[in-house]
């Protein structure tokens, strides 16, 4: 799905992805108590880098854009939409910096690490927009620091989430779809 640029079926896949991405924010979501902001568990970043890996930088950045974009707007998370969407550029500009790193090649071993470098980034930019949050609602920047650091433990259990279920979600799509294109033949 990477090489194929724009046809009919790329657009429907990226639109099935970012209502999966949607999906799995908004069906499995369990709150967690923190200073900063109302974060909670849920399978959202896993499927954006699933679909980053799948479908390639482009369309893969697309459809978390949407997906996690679309559920921040209409969930009660509007003002701070944008900065979501910004983390899922990041996310997939590192996931696809790397993947091309290792010419494409989707081994258990290539693809297990990117499931834990997009862990490790999704930590990384969850807290600088931690930040933001803190100083958009007036806190002075020494409090914004600690109040995020103390409310990372949502996003550490979303980030081994991801470094799991990542590479078992490729692999469980890539052979599926394997079998349906060789039915299909």
């Amino acid at each position: 799905m990477r090489d194929n640029k724009n046809s009919l079926q790329n657009v429907i896949i990226t639109g099935m992805f970012a209502a999966l991405i949607y999906l799995g924010v908004w069906v499995l979501r369990i709150p967690i108590p923190a200073l900063v902001g109302r974060p909670f568990i849920h399978f959202g970043n896993t499927l954006t880098a699933v679909a980053i890996l799948y479908l390639g930088y482009r369309k893969g950045m697309l459809a978390g854009i949407i997906g996690l974009g679309s559920f921040d707007i209409l969930n009660g998370y509007a003002a701070t939409s944008w900065l979501t969407m910004l983390e899922v550029v990041v996310v997939a500009s590192v996931l696809s910096g790397i993947f091309r790193l290792m010419n494409y090649q989707d081994t258990k071993k290539n693809i297990i690490i990117l499931g834990i470098v997009a862990g490790l980034t999704k930590i990384l930019t969850t807290y600088c927009v931690s930040i933001i949050g803190a100083l958009m609602v007036g806190t002075t920047l020494k409090v914004a620091y600690i109040a995020s650091f103390l409310s990372l433990p949502a996003t550490v259990i979303n980030s081994i989430t991801t470094a799991i279920c990542t590479p078992l979600l490729y692999f469980a799509l890539t052979e599926v779809s394997s079998k349906v294109l060789r039915r299909a033949r």
